[in-house]
């Protein structure tokens, strides 16, 4: 049985997580970060300076910014947040922009001189914008996580400063209390009342989203071709959805999505699967809203060894999520849940992530297809065993081994992927 504290954690970590964002998390936090600059400075600014991570770099070059008329990249994020940003809406700041502000937000970015610095840093998310108008100036610095304010001054004067760290977690609530145990243990027993809300919001704008990447024109149209060119049961129907949702995301679509990890991509592939089963299944509400529960927390728990921004693909861990959900939906046990984890990490893991772009929508459809055959090897009596690669004794163990290669193994690999991103593919 959960201790209180315990079951406060886990709940404090959903609400967390399970908020809402329009557009990709990176531009958006450029966006927000904007905002804030103007409001400091009480104009816009005449200039500004974009001090930002590698990985912002990454997951900021190839996206359509929402709600801009069509624009990609730094500058074009920075222009919307000061163009027609509000910043109250935190992740949602540019949500409500209407078409009339395009051509302004299109006006800054072109005219505005907007000075773009890979910044010398150890965190994988930092963001600080200075910003110049006359005689003024001011400063917003984000870090660690998209919406994370840790200093803000105007003039050289701090209005705003919070300890800060290096960790990816800084701020948030402690994931070593999540294990795979207690996350079936907390689905199975949580009552429902508190996060309900949460869960189905996350259900309805990622199912929303999917619905509209597969009845327009976005990006790859990589749910489109997976409903057309495989058969139509519901493992295609999974993945198509899925995919879909991240077509229309990273192609500019304005529909929010709840995220996860700070990802929507994440929000939408530990989702979108588990509820298309759970129809086709004909489950409940209540069962519906438990198998989201294992999902989105074994997600969360694989990627708290990650980090937020890696060379190692965030769809990975939701798909291996999304298995997970599955598993519980369609058995519901411990020993499911754990063999479907450790057999889908050990077929994908090392997937690369070189930013977001259409591309996405495929590795998204790649990863729920692994969670799906991690648990097909279970219900056959298969599995991959401890030695196996980086697989070990213990799926936790196996996480954490998953956690060990991507900050470690692959921080080269995320350096020679932003070279790649930024020298060679102009």
């Amino acid at each position: 049985m959960l201790t209180t504290e315990t079951t406060k954690a886990y709940l404090s970590i959903l609400r967390e997580e399970l908020v809402p964002a329009t557009g990709c998390t990176e531009p958006i936090a450029l966006a927000y970060a904007a905002a804030r600059l103007r409001d400091i400075l009480g104009v816009w600014p005449e200039r500004i300076r974009a001090e930002v991570s590698g990985n912002i770099i990454k997951n900021v070059k190839s996206v359509v910014v929402p709600n801009t008329g069509g624009l990609k990249g730094i500058s074009a994020a920075i222009a919307a947040g000061i163009a027609a940003g509000d910043a109250e809406k935190i992740l949602q700041v540019i949500s409500t922009v209407p078409s009339d502000r395009h051509g302004a937000i299109a006006a800054y970015c072109q005219d505005t001189p907007i000075e773009i610095v890979c910044a010398d840093t150890p965190r994988m998310l930092d963001i600080r914008l200075t910003g110049w108008a006359g005689e003024h100036s001011a400063c917003v610095h984000i870090a660690n996580s998209h919406s994370n304010i840790v200093r803000e001054e105007k003039n050289g004067e701090v209005l705003l400063e919070k300890p800060v760290t290096d960790s990816a977690e800084d701020s948030l609530t402690d994931k070593s209390v999540l294990n795979v145990a207690d996350i079936l243990e907390f689905a199975n027993t949580a009552e429902l009342g508190d996060i309900a809300p949460l869960l189905q919001r996350q259900i309805d704008c990622n199912t929303a989203i999917a619905a509209e990447g597969l009845k327009n024109n976005w990006g790859a149209n990589i749910g489109s071709v997976l409903l057309v060119e495989y058969p139509g049961d519901i493992k295609t129907e999974a993945k198509a959805w899925a995919a879909a949702g991240s077509d229309a995301r990273m192609s500019g679509c304005e529909l929010p999505v709840v995220i996860l990890s700070g990802s929507g991509n994440q929000g939408i592939t530990a989702s979108v699967p588990v509820v298309r089963y759970a129809r086709f299944l004909g489950a409940n509400q209540e069962k519906l809203y438990r198998a989201l529960l294992v999902s989105d927390l074994v997600t969360i728990h694989q990627k708290s060894g990650i980090g937020r921004l890696s060379a190692y693909c965030g769809a990975v861990s939701a798909g291996v999520g999304a298995g997970a959900g599955i598993a519980y939906l369609l058995d519901g046990g411990y020993e499911a849940i754990a063999h479907t984890i450790v057999n889908a990490v050990a077929i994908i893991s090392g997937t690369i992530c070189d930013g977001a772009k259409p591309s996405c929508a495929a590795k998204i459809a790649a990863s729920v297809d692994a969670g799906i055959l991690g648990y097909s090897m279970y219900k056959n009596h298969q599995e991959f065993k401890s030695g196996d690669g980086i697989v070990t004794k213990g799926v936790d163990d196996t996480i954490a081994n998953v956690g060990l290669l991507a900050q470690q193994g692959m921080r080269q690999t995320d350096q020679t992927i932003l070279s790649i991103m930024t020298e060679r593919c102009k």
